[in-house]
């Protein structure tokens, strides 16, 4: 059962989450997803859930200037930290805004572009009826989710290192929430509920490298909302579940450095 929790990234956690996961697992796609958005050459985007900018900074560096962005995400503590590592802002508009329920006039985007958001809204149907709203007529929407967790082996290896240390109530964010979205007919009848008609689905894999097992393990225990449910377990014991984690990726992936298959689904739609 989830909790509110699963959407709460502050504290250390933007830090962490941007110094470590997201070369580990997030800059590869942001690259994949910032070519998407340039073939289209848009005028005007809208980021969800930017998190700490991976996309936004990906999107910036290839697009040309003029083009205007307006980066948001519901937590301000992740928003906060995407903008201070924006050097050259641009074309750069920082937002905090619900997906659910965003503030922007109807039709005022030539894209709206999400990386690893999706998973989170509470109400799918609600969310991309949103981005549908805010679309132009014949724009795009374009986001990737996660695959099942089985795909993605640090991720997988750190579930079930956990749910070893905790057998009685095993930490089950990794595989409920940012692995838990991963149906590609429900993505597709999710979408076609809330308006969109052309609908591309395609499986992109990739390969995640770390200099040690420690670093995926800091990663996901320290820099997610697991790091909540690990703490409400035992409030003390973070550091020990990492390396727990840590000592059981060494014993599927070796001593480091290690490598370890990672796979998402990119979907893009046309309004």
């Amino acid at each position: 059962m989830g909790t509110g929790s699963d959407t709460e990234f502050s504290g250390s956690i933007p830090e962490i989450y941007d110094r470590v996961l997201v070369p580990l697992i997030f800059d590869g796609y942001a690259c994949d997803l910032s070519k998407r958005v340039a073939g289209l050459k848009p005028q005007n985007i809208l980021e969800i859930a930017a998190g700490t900018g991976a996309v936004t900074r990906a999107m910036a560096a290839r697009l040309p200037s003029g083009t205007h962005f307006v980066a948001s995400d519901l937590n301000q503590s992740m928003l906060d930290y995407a903008k201070s590592k924006q050097l050259q802002s641009g074309g750069v508009e920082w937002r905090q805004a619900d997906a659910l329920s965003l503030p922007f006039e109807n039709g005022a985007f030539d894209v709206v572009v999400c990386q690893f958001g999706a998973m989170f809204f509470p109400d799918k149907l609600r969310a991309y009826s949103e981005a549908y709203r805010v679309l132009r007529p014949g724009a795009h929407f374009i986001f990737n989710v996660w695959d099942r967790i089985s795909e993605n082996e640090f991720a997988d290896a750190i579930s079930e290192a956990l749910a070893v240390r905790f057998p009685t109530d095993p930490p089950r964010f990794l595989a409920r929430v940012p692995h838990g979205y991963h149906d590609a007919a429900q993505i597709r009848a999710d979408l076609s509920q809330a308006g969109f008609a052309e609908i591309s689905v395609e499986i992109v894999g990739e390969k995640s490298t770390a200099p040690s097992p420690r670093v995926p393990a800091v990663a996901y225990c320290q820099g997610t909302p697991l790091r909540a449910e690990i703490e409400a377990r035992d409030p003390s014991g973070l550091d020990a579940a990492t390396e727990h984690a840590a000592s059981a990726l060494a014993q599927r992936c070796g001593p480091g450095p290690i490598d370890g298959r990672i796979q998402a689904i990119v979907i893009t739609v046309a309004r």
